[in-house]
């Protein structure tokens, strides 16, 4: 008798994740239902709620989440950071996205600052096809940034949009990877961003779009998360 069933796909081991997220609002989104379609599992650690991040041996891979522009300085913040370097000097994949993505180009030695122009809601990224990822040469990504981060040493840039000429880095092969591309953004995700941090679109801009812009065409978010499982499965193949 035929029934319906999940059939899961896996590209490699199966893995631990674990989250550092900043916010209630910069959650997993995408991510989580990635994860969870491939086998692999994960955990939260919800720094914002002063909860106590996860040590070297709790994971197999560590994703340290976006975070809002005027960052909420946790208690955690001084281990948060020893977390992310231990992370990075290990054999273990590290992956960072918007504020996570700043977070790990200091400890690599880059310096952080802020850009001339924000870039909040979609635009083209220019994808490094050379690089140790497999980019798409042209896509569009959700970004939600104000900051800007140089190259660290070693580093390959993973592309570039017309306000920030470096979206984003790997090192180390593609086990660290940091990026300001919200690769996990959904509709919902959007929507309660857009609501959470507003005052970061009331000043205008050549890059900062209106709420109805960010979220008019779904087909967006369907192409976006084909570009993130490509980012994944080479992520985590390592």
């Amino acid at each position: 008798m035929l029934t319906n069933q999940l059939i899961v796909i896996h590209h490699g081991p199966i893995m631990h994740i674990y989250f550092l997220q900043h916010a209630s609002h910069f959650g997993p989104a995408r991510l989580a239902d990635w994860l969870t379609s491939m086998g692999h599992s994960f955990n939260v650690c919800r720094l914002y709620a002063d909860e106590v991040p996860p040590r070297l041996g709790d994971f197999d891979a560590l994703i340290v989440l976006g975070g809002p522009e005027q960052i909420i300085h946790h208690s955690w913040a001084r281990r948060e950071q020893h977390l992310i370097e231990r992370t990075l000097k290990s054999s273990k994949p590290i992956m960072g996205l918007g504020y996570g993505a700043e977070l790990m180009a200091a400890a690599l030695g880059a310096i952080v600052s802020p850009n001339t122009h924000g870039e909040f809601g979609w635009q083209p990224v220019h994808g490094n096809v050379e690089g140790d990822l497999d980019m798409p040469e042209r896509f569009d990504a959700f970004l939600w940034h104000r900051r800007i981060f140089g190259l660290p040493e070693g580093a390959i840039s993973i592309g570039a949009s017309e306000a920030s000429p470096l979206q984003g880095f790997t090192w180390d092969g593609a086990r660290v990877v940091a990026m300001h591309c919200h690769l996990e953004a959904t509709q919902d995700w959007v929507r309660e961003l857009i609501e959470r941090e507003a005052q970061s679109l009331a000043t205008p801009g050549p890059w900062i779009q209106s709420r109805d812009e960010m979220l008019d065409d779904s087909r967006r978010f369907a192409r976006l998360a084909a570009v993130l499982d490509r980012v994944m499965i080479d992520w985590l193949r390592l």
